[in-house]
């Protein structure tokens, strides 16, 4: 049977691209690892945000368009993105998140401890310890390794059809059930990030998409061989896959779940060393070869952005 690592990475929809860098560089502590564009819409920045190399299984992309409207989660979304903290951080976190004016609210989910809170743009994401998966070595601000975001623990996704979600999961992802609680159903898969999908049971609004909302969730396939394969089981089974698409990083197919979120299935290959060296990753704006020509046009519309101390990290 096929069977995904896991989660490859998570698009979402923001608003302004220097407020976005300032949450998730500087108080989260996440590196920018590309900064580059929206391959359909080249006015808009595509920024992508994970650990040290951005591997798969830690990185968030955002498509920050300032005319989107605010959307609204709901059904047919990813409800909540999930990162994990190195067990005995959670402190350290709700300290930093405390110093920087972020509201959260603790909870237990599965007998697992977490800070809730929201980016600026609305987005829902939390913090769970856990002793799964290597340590960030990426430090930035007053953020060491011993404490940084090691990645993704995982995602709750807000369906329309909850169990036919869980159905794609278990039995077309190749993830296992591996409980229930208080209105959630628990899948896990093999890798030690980006593992643990939760499917919310209980009734929601359905989801509008816009500025605060995840656009998709991708899953990891090895390589171009095995995305064929997936490309194949989805047309067995009747979900309509796109054509394979060269996102530069990765290659990828897109398809509906009947649930209604948009799924997408993601290579591990090249990864984000391809186009320029590890040591520089998300410093220069980074163009695919049939928009280089445009690169000066390019660099005059998009807004200027970067990467910085904020204030509660300077000393």
């Amino acid at each position: 049977m096929q069977r995904t690592a896991g989660i490859h990475h998570i698009t979402a929809m923001v608003n302004d691209a220097q407020r976005n860098i300032d949450f998730y560089a500087g108080v989260l502590g996440l590196r920018l690892v590309k900064k580059t564009i929206n391959f359909d819409r080249p006015e808009v920045y595509h920024l992508y945000f994970g650990n040290e190399t951005g591997e798969p299984g830690t990185v968030i992309t955002f498509f920050p368009w300032p005319k989107q409207l605010k959307g609204r989660i709901g059904m047919g979304q990813v409800g909540v993105t999930s990162y994990s903290i190195p067990s005995g951080s959670l402190e350290f976190w709700e300290e930093r998140l405390s110093t920087f004016g972020v509201d959260f609210r603790s909870s237990i989910r599965f007998s697992e401890r977490f800070v809730a809170f929201s980016d600026p743009d609305g987005l829902e994401l939390e913090l769970i310890e856990r002793n799964e998966g290597p340590i960030n070595n990426w430090s930035f601000g007053g953020i060491k390794a011993e404490n940084a975001i090691k990645g993704f623990a995982g995602a709750t996704l807000i369906s329309a059809q909850p169990y036919k979600t869980a159905d794609v999961l278990e039995n077309v992802l190749g993830l296992t059930c591996i409980g229930d609680e208080e209105g959630f159903l628990r899948f896990k898969s093999d890798a030690s990030l980006g593992n643990v999908i939760d499917i919310k049971l209980t009734p929601s609004v359905r989801g509008l998409m816009g500025a605060g909302t995840v656009h998709h969730i991708a899953w990891r396939a090895k390589d171009e061989e095995d995305l064929l394969r997936w490309r194949n089981l989805l047309k067995e089974k009747g979900y309509h896959p796109t054509e394979v698409r060269d996102r530069n990083y990765f290659k990828a197919v897109y398809f509906h779940e009947e649930g209604g979120i948009l799924f997408e299935i993601a290579t591990d290959q090249p990864g984000f060393s391809v186009d320029e060296p590890t040591l520089d990753l998300g410093k220069k704006l980074m163009l695919p070869t049939w928009l280089e020509t445009k690169r000066e046009e390019l660099e005059e519309i998009l807004p200027p952005i970067e990467v910085r101390v904020l204030e509660g990290d300077k000393e």
